[in-house]
């Protein structure tokens, strides 16, 4: 929003704060996609507040904004708890990977947003090396979202930051068995050696490839 200043005529841009609310939702997604509030877990208002240092009526307002985003749950007279999505959420969760992280690949990247990505790819292998299997979880997400990064979009960041969260939400029953995160760190690799290639659409087919049988194991896992 612009103002003008009287005395000089000056037209200056007013920049608005994100609210505060919105600064705590960012916080709380993020743990999600980290993995550090797993399905089902209860948020505690109070906890939450002291935490982070904002009121409780602010954690409120958080809470709010991740249960539109369908992160969160609340439930009568037992509280807040992270959401454990559906089979059929699956398939939705996807389409927008395909249409955001596919685009971003084809249209590349700067030299500094593909070294972002081949950093998600190392911390990969270095989590896999020492048998971390939910440092591979975040590598993993680090990976997706600096594919997405590369567009140089700050909406797309922020749409992908809610999917980052759910896909974190669905690949908790998958990674249960330790080894589901390690068999997708070469895909990760072969993508990100053909946009150091400069060869965009490999490296989109790879992806589509990728989200194709990362769909279909979700499937599977989410209704046996």
């Amino acid at each position: 929003m612009a103002t003008v200043n009287p005395s000089s005529g000056v037209s200056r841009l007013r920049v608005a704060v994100p609210a505060v609310a919105t600064r705590v939702a960012s916080e709380l997604r993020l743990q999600i996609a980290e993995g550090a509030l797993l399905p089902g877990a209860k948020l505690k208002e109070e906890a939450l507040s002291e935490e982070l240092g904002v009121s409780r009526n602010t954690v409120r307002e958080a809470f709010a904004e991740l249960a539109s985003e369908r992160l969160v749950v609340r439930q009568p007279n037992r509280g807040v708890f992270v959401a454990s999505l559906e089979v059929s959420d699956i398939h939705d969760v996807y389409a927008v990977r395909r249409a955001i992280e596919v685009s971003a690949v084809r249209g590349g990247g700067s030299a500094e947003s593909i070294a972002a990505v081949r950093a998600a790819v190392e911390e990969g292998k270095r989590a896999a090396a020492a048998g971390d299997s939910e440092g591979l979880g975040s590598a993993n997400a680090h990976f997706h979202g600096a594919l997405v990064a590369m567009a140089g979009s700050e909406r797309l960041n922020v749409i992908m930051s809610q999917v980052l969260a759910e896909m974190r939400l669905f690949f908790h029953k998958a990674s249960i068995d330790g080894g589901f995160y390690q068999d997708y760190l070469a895909d990760n690799d072969q993508i990100c050696s053909a946009l150091e290639a400069g060869d965009n659409d490999l490296a989109a087919e790879r992806l589509l490839s990728y989200l194709a049988r990362s769909e279909e194991h979700q499937a599977a896992v989410h209704t046996s």
